[in-house]
């Protein structure tokens, strides 16, 4: 069979087809040729085989990367030129040797569209396959392909079914089976094994475990991999029958659990406190030689650690030094747990010492940071002194994590020490530090610590932050020590770290609470003026100094100015007025500013309580035990 091409170029187009020229212009130049289509070679069951050259050809100029380039443009052209059809054979082995997802699956497009061409099982596999492959799969795509199978009539074979159980949704596994039951499929050993895995990966164990069931009536097994996937579903699902059930058949069936078996036994059966079958399995799994690594340990440790035996888990873990396996944090965190449990936090020390060619800078940060969190502050203490003394260089973490720990319990003279020797460790201070240890003395009201500690991180070069600004003029303000604050603030100001609201809200309560209410408001409206909008916490501070001077029509102007920014109140708020107005006789007043409080869903407190109960009883006096200002005169209570 022959057929005429008409060629443009100059020069006919180079194949390994053999062609004759027919027709030529005056100069001798090829107009036509006439190209014989080649009989296809074909294997012994008469099937066309797949043309090599044909296929290296078409996959590069799909893979090219080219700005210029138009891939499916370029082949279309190239195939044109070659005036032939490819078969399924050649399109899956294209397919195959195209590694970008999009493109291949623009390739199964073009080639469905070509003349006389259509897709069969094979290709559709091939497609199938490169989706789920990808790690990106879109199921909208997938379910077009399979319904375009189905439409053309195209039966798919179980591998089709294998590679859509893969892919699909738990919701969709129905339907694989559905058309493996149109399609006159059996399911294989592989096939039953995609599917409970599939329902496995979903956490839709009871169906999983059906599946096995069946696998196991007809004469199919697992893999080890999927029997401890099978094993860790069931325990984690708290299934122990269904786990010692597949565990019993694993050995019956001649497949040797290994440590990781073991390790899912022991973790479930420490987790239900059946101290006697963990310890069986650990010793069932050294005898049988399997290779303990650091998660068998872990496992092992925890278990004994939630089952009160610390003396054990302690043993276990002087075995695991000894077999050079080296714990990480989560051992030590479990050995902690445990001790902590039983009161025997003192053995901690036994632990480090038995690890001790393992102990490090990292590791003693992590104990000290641990022991922190959970609040034990003279363990986390004795345990930052050993790694002071065991290594020259600290870890700035831990040390910092310690500065914290004593900054919140209170140990401030601990913490100014740390703070001064931390250099020998070569670690630099910074203004986080300072902050650290100023907020903590602000708090103790040792204000005379904060002016030389402030020298002091001067003179090492290190500049105070808005938080440094801020927790200074709140410590002086506390105190009474307006002078200090304001000297503060116009330093602040006369840097390039200008004051935000939380600054305006420390410098307005220390003037409030220090009865210069003229000066509060000043810089109530100064805050204003420089665009920084007042939080609850503003407005609450002021209206508080202005209820203390009995300025209860200014009080209630700055509540209403508070609502009319969309500056919501808070139940703060709300009691500080109720006090200001049940003080000065305004019940009615007070009770229809509780009923708005309910009505914006706040829910009222124990100060709250307090002050109804005055108002109900008809009591204008002050029953709270308060300190009067040596300035004012005012009943102060501070703001919460």
């Amino acid at each position: 069979m022959t057929r005429l091409h008409l060629l443009t170029p100059a020069r006919a187009f180079a194949t390994t087809y053999s062609g004759r020229v027919v027709r030529v212009d005056s100069s001798g130049r090829a107009l036509a040729v006439e190209v014989d289509r080649p009989e296809l070679p074909r294997d012994a069951r008469g099937h066309a085989l797949p043309r090599r050259d044909l296929i290296c050809r078409a996959a590069g100029i799909l893979r090219s990367t080219s700005l210029f380039a138009a891939p499916l443009l370029d082949l279309a052209d190239y195939l044109q030129t070659l005036t032939l059809t490819l078969t399924p054979a050649e399109v899956s082995e294209i397919l195959k040797a195209i590694r970008d997802p999009d493109r291949a699956l623009e390739f199964f497009r073009f080639a469905a569209s070509l003349p006389g061409f259509q897709h069969d099982c094979f290709t559709y596999n091939r497609i199938l396959s490169i989706l789920a492959r990808s790690g990106a799969v879109d199921g909208d795509t997938v379910r077009q392909i399979v319904d375009e199978m189905e439409r053309d009539g195209v039966k798919g074979s179980i591998s089709t079914i294998n590679i859509l159980i893969g892919i699909l949704g738990v919701g969709e596994l129905d339907r694989c089976l559905e058309l493996a039951k149109k399609w006159g499929l059996k399911f294989n050993g592989y096939t039953y094994k995609c599917l409970m895995q599939a329902y496995l990966r979903y956490r839709v164990v009871d169906r999983a475990f059906r599946v096995y069931e069946e696998m196991k009536r007809k004469g199919y097994k697992l893999d080890i991999f999927a029997y401890n996937m099978l094993v860790d579903a069931l325990t984690k699902a708290e299934k122990v029958e269904q786990a010692y059930k597949v565990f019993a058949d694993m050995k019956r069936r001649h497949c040797e659990p290994d440590a990781y078996t073991y390790t899912i036994l022991i973790r479930m059966s420490g987790k239900i406190g059946k101290t006697d079958e963990f310890l069986s399995f650990f010793e069932e799994m050294i005898r049988k030689g399997c290779a303990l690594n650091l998660i068998s340990y872990n496992t092992m440790i925890q278990a004994l650690a939630k089952n009160h035996m610390v003396d054990k888990a302690i043993f276990i873990f002087s075995k695991m030094i000894e077999n050079d396996c080296q714990p990480n944090e989560f051992t030590y965190s479990v050995l902690i747990d445990g001790l902590a449990a039983e009161g025997q936090l003192d053995r901690l020390d036994q632990v480090v010492e038995i690890s001790n060619k393992y102990m490090n800078k990292s590791i003693y940060a992590y104990l000290v940071k641990t022991l922190r969190k959970l609040g034990h502050v003279s363990e986390a203490h004795r345990m930052f002194c050993s790694m002071w003394s065991f290594h020259d260089k600290g870890d700035r973490d831990a040390y910092l994590s310690m500065l914290e720990t004593l900054c919140s319990a209170g140990k401030t003279s601990e913490a100014m020490e740390l703070l001064n020797k931390i250099h020998e460790k070569g670690i630099t201070t910074d203004t986080v530090m300072y902050n650290m240890v100023f907020s903590a003395l602000g708090k103790l009201k040792q204000v005379p610590y904060i002016y030389t500690l402030y020298e002091q991180m001067k003179a090492e070069g290190h500049f105070p932050d808005i938080f440094t600004y801020n927790i200074l003029i709140s410590s002086f303000g506390k105190v009474g020590l307006i002078d200090k604050a304001f000297e503060i603030f116009e330093e602040m100001e006369n840097t390039d770290c200008k004051p935000d609201v939380v600054t305006y809200n420390s410098l307005i309560n220390c003037l409030g609470k220090n009865g210069d209410i003229d000066e509060a408001h000043m810089r109530f409206m100064e805050m204003q003026e420089k665009g920084l909008n007042p939080d609850v916490v503003t407005y609450s501070t002021l209206i508080e100094c202005f209820g203390k001077s009995n300025k209860v029509e200014m009080a209630c102007k700055l509540f209403d100015e508070m609502l009319a920014q969309g500056c919501f109140p808070n139940i703060v708020t709300y009691n500080i007025l109720l006090d200001c107005l049940e003080r000065c006789g305004n019940t009615a007043e007070a009770f229809k500013l509780y009923a708005t409080m309910k009505q914006h869903g706040l829910t009222p407190d124990s100060i709250t309580y307090t002050i109804l109960a005055r108002l109900e009883s008809g009591s204008q006096k002050a029953v709270r035990v308060r300190k009067q200002s040596r300035i004012t005169g005012w009943v102060v209570s501070p703001l919460r």
